[in-house]
């Protein structure tokens, strides 16, 4: 994961040392030397995720994170300060101005790279999300939603903490703003108790004979619970296992003894933007109309891929080189199964295969149906070589499976060819579309049951390439 950070510090040793980390990693580094100039920059450049010193002169990083916040520009750029100070209050403060977490100078690298992958990463779920309300809004009434008024109250918490002291701590720490703290024992127990009221994980990684990183993962592959926060309790010497349960996808963590002012600030952050993305989804469901859905599939149209593409083409234009790639497959010998079966039972086809669409691809991939048996999978932040392996476990999910066709009670095989295709510069969404239909045409032709990829490099003819089948 590559991203554009911005490091604000007014001493030029310590933005230089950042720097070289980050650049190791092949994140993008934007420095600035004071607050004006930060939020000159932030404003103007957008970053994926700020890094800001506290002590500073002029204007200090509490107040600089106050005005990146009263934005609206900027005011879902995640900010991590970065400070010497270790004072707790120091970090309520921080919180308070709307901070999303702290790094304690000297910077560990673990943390380092974890906190600011983490960030990044929910930062562009919310974008992703924003932008499809923000569509459907163009076809509607509705207004894209503001975060501001979101509150943390009668919250619903699920505590994973073995029996003790410090349980019954958190549990009473968090009493003044939760409807209810569920506390499970082990992993085991924290399963079964998991249900769609639960607004927040708080996870202890020091859980004996229990493995809570395996729940972090089987949470985040898990539809129901993807977006579910979670803030991992850790001891100071389980950096490496903070670190990567980050990676794997919490959202947060404390570090024991744990201060009860810190813990709530941590808590209501996590419960808003839970809300928040809530909401997001609700309005944006509400907003889909039949003008922009598949009556048959319950997919996006065309109409809705169209005005989706031509807002991801005109970010790339605005924002600079960025990977996104596009799919589209459709059925083989379609005709053939409305010949022998019928009509109804080439649309039960389609039903069931978009449904293995939707559960064949990521969360953040876009799947629509063109017409017939057509259908484009919309992919943002991904190269060639990610969405190909999608496309492969796409195709083999639907060939390895019959489909059951209801009419007869009989079960068919069922097979697609796709074609991939990466945006370039300089695209329209008629020439991005039509080369990946020309990929999906080189798959038809070369037998069918395969992924057929295409690229246009500048320097070279355009040349279809084989990838399975």
């Amino acid at each position: 994961m590559t991203a554009r950070v911005l490091v604000v510090d007014d001493v030029e040793l310590n933005v230089k040392l950042l720097e070289a980390k980050l650049s190791s990693e092949y994140f993008h580094v934007v420095p600035a030397f004071n607050g004006p100039t930060a939020l000159e920059l932030a404003d103007s450049e957008l970053p994926d995720i700020i890094l800001l010193d506290v002590m500073m002169p002029r204007m200090d990083g509490f107040e600089v994170c106050r005005r990146l916040k009263a934005n609206p520009r900027t005011t879902d750029i995640p900010v991590v300060m970065v400070t010497a100070l270790s004072d707790i209050s120091d970090r309520l403060r921080g919180l308070e101005a709307g901070a999303d977490d702290f790094l304690t100078k000297p910077v560990n690298d673990i943390a380092l790279f974890a906190r600011v992958r983490s960030l990044v990463r929910l930062k562009r779920m919310m974008e992703e999300l924003r932008l499809r309300e923000e569509i459907c809004g163009r076809f509607g009434s509705h207004e894209p939603s503001e975060e501001f008024g979101e509150t943390a109250a009668g919250a619903n918490i699920l505590l994973v903490e073995q029996q003790g002291f410090g349980a019954a701590r958190v549990a009473d720490t968090l009493a003044p703003i939760a409807q209810s703290v569920r506390q499970a024992g082990s992993c085991a127990e924290a399963q079964e108790m998991l249900d769609e009221t639960v607004e927040l994980i708080i996870l202890s990684l020091s859980m004996a004979d229990d493995d809570p990183l395996r729940l972090v993962s089987q949470w985040r592959a898990n539809e129901s619970f993807r977006q579910l926060p979670i803030l991992l309790l850790a001891d100071e010497g389980e950096l490496p296992r903070l670190a990567k349960g980050l990676d794997l996808g919490a959202n947060d963590y404390l570090i024991r003894p744990v201060d009860r002012n810190e813990l709530l600030a941590r808590v209501r952050s996590q419960v808003r933007r839970k809300r928040l993305q809530d909401r997001l989804h609700e309005n944006y469901r509400r907003s889909l109309s039949l003008a922009l859905t598949d009556e048959l599939t319950g997919l996006y149209n065309r109409r809705y891929v169209v005005a989706h593409l031509e807002e991801l083409l005109v970010r790339m234009a605005n924002d600079g080189p960025a990977d996104n790639a596009v799919m589209m497959f459709d059925v083989d010998h379609f005709k053939a199964v409305n010949d022998q079966f019928g009509h109804p039972a080439g649309d039960d086809a389609l039903r069931q295969l978009a449904d293995r669409a939707l559960r064949g691809v990521r969360s953040i991939d876009l799947v629509a149906r063109l017409g017939g048996e057509e259908f484009v999978v919309v992919m943002p932040e991904t190269d060639l070589n990610a969405a190909v392996m999608v496309a492969e476990r796409l195709r083999r999910s639907v060939a390895a499976e019959p489909f059951l066709i209801h009419a007869v009670g009989e079960r068919q095989p069922i097979t697609i060819s796709i074609g991939v295709a990466i945006a370039e510069a300089g695209d329209t969404v008629d020439t991005l579309l039509q080369r990946a239909d020309d990929a999906l045409y080189v798959a038809k032709n070369g037998g069918r049951n395969k992924v057929m990829s295409q690229k246009m490099p500048s320097s070279e003819p355009e040349m279809p390439l084989a990838v399975a089948s």
